[in-house]
């Protein structure tokens, strides 16, 4: 009865053990989770794919080697598989080093991965729907994948050459620039060519010459410092030269150069793909040229019952960066000299340091805010009886 009874128990411990184990797990194939951040830009015929190299597999444990990666690229929109790869990207430096795989370690921070495509002409086009799409799947050491990852998509559009004669002259309106368009562009419903210059300000004693501009425009000198600004957009037009005067803050450094820009407008958007760049310029903006010759000068006579005087008026010089006038004076036989210290502000002036008897001849010339003096104006004469 005793053995029975110790039998019996003994097969009740050995069911219930069996009713709380399942089945094995399978090993893990350390299969690396597609990532989903793939992102795609183009310029010219330069295509950059970059995304983050996978740290969990897809059982959620994290990734212990990490090798090579499929570059994938189709002409269709849609991509379920690799297929024949575009190119194969090793594994990143790091991951020849097994990854820990306890929990307790920290996270691995995804490392960003590159790879750069260059289209040939033979896979441009000149229809404005015309698409590639990319794909990356990255593989195991036993080069095992789990599938593609995000698909992004980049316009196969053939874009124009830059100008190879852009060249820079400064004027006292601004920076005046000039190329060549070597030829027509093309014609075709839906796209749009335009030139997009691009300015940067290089100087390195900016911040001194901004003394002489408004706040405003020395906020605006901050932020475009050492930066690329869009100075101007232009329709590409038919063969021949073409200019842009761009206004610029004196005694800056500049830097210039010139693409050209393919837009094209879709129902649901618009696609704009920059070309090659042209040479890049540098031009000094030192400001060397004097402002406007006053005009209209007129000399009148005052002072009937009063200490005598000599009234001067002329019209106002319009250059935004004046400063003042300065007056000249001369007596027969005699050169003239300048009657004002400082630049007078408004264009008038009263010389009250005449005497009776005698006859003035004056003149007067404009100066800015860097000391460029004009050319001085015609002469008036008054004589004092």
């Amino acid at each position: 009865m005793d053995r029975r009874l110790v039998a019996l128990c003994a097969l009740c411990l050995l069911l219930a053990g069996c009713a709380q184990t399942g089945p094995p797990l399978p090993p893990s194939l350390e299969l690396p989770k597609p990532p989903t951040d793939l992102r795609v830009s183009r310029k010219g015929n330069v295509v950059t794919l970059t995304w983050s190299e996978p740290t969990l597999t897809t059982d959620r444990q994290t990734v212990r080697y990490v090798g090579p990666t499929l570059i994938c690229r189709s002409l269709e929109s849609e991509m379920t598989a690799c297929g024949n790869s575009l190119a194969i990207a090793p594994p990143p430096p790091a991951a020849t080093t097994p990854r820990p795989a306890k929990k307790s370690q920290p996270k691995p921070t995804p490392e960003i991965q590159t790879y750069i495509d260059t289209l040939s002409p033979s896979i441009l086009s000149s229809e404005p729907n015309a698409e590639l799409t990319y794909a990356v799947e990255t593989l195991n050491r036993h080069a095992r994948g789990a599938g593609v990852s995000n698909r992004v998509h980049v316009t196969a559009i053939a874009t124009l050459p830059a100008p190879s004669d852009l060249t820079a002259k400064l004027t006292e309106d601004g920076v005046d620039l000039t190329w060549t368009s070597a030829s027509d562009p093309p014609t075709k419903a839906g796209v749009e060519y335009r030139y997009r210059i691009f300015r940067r300000n290089v100087s390195a004693g900016s911040e001194a010459s901004n003394r002489d501009q408004s706040p405003e425009s020395q906020s605006g000198n901050r932020r475009e410092k050492n930066k690329d600004a869009i100075a101007a957009e232009l329709p590409v037009g038919p063969a021949g030269s073409a200019h842009f005067l761009d206004a610029i803050e004196w005694e800056n450094t500049y830097e210039y150069r010139i693409t050209a820009v393919t837009i094209v407008t879709k129902a649901d958007r618009q696609v704009q793909v920059e070309g090659e760049d042209s040479a890049q310029l540098k031009i000094v903006a030192h400001d060397t040229f004097p402002p406007a010759t006053p005009a209209g000068l007129q000399a009148v006579y005052s002072g009937e019952g009063q200490k005598p005087f000599i009234d001067l008026i002329w019209a106002p010089v319009p250059n935004a960066d004046l400063a003042g006038y300065n007056i000249y004076r001369s007596e027969p036989g005699s050169p003239p000299f300048k009657l004002n210290p400082e630049p007078v502000k408004t264009p008038s002036y009263r010389d009250a340091g005449v005497a009776p008897g005698k006859t003035y001849t004056y003149a007067v010339s404009a100066v800015d805010v860097r000391n460029n003096e004009s050319q001085r104006s015609e002469a008036a004469s008054e004589s004092v009886p």
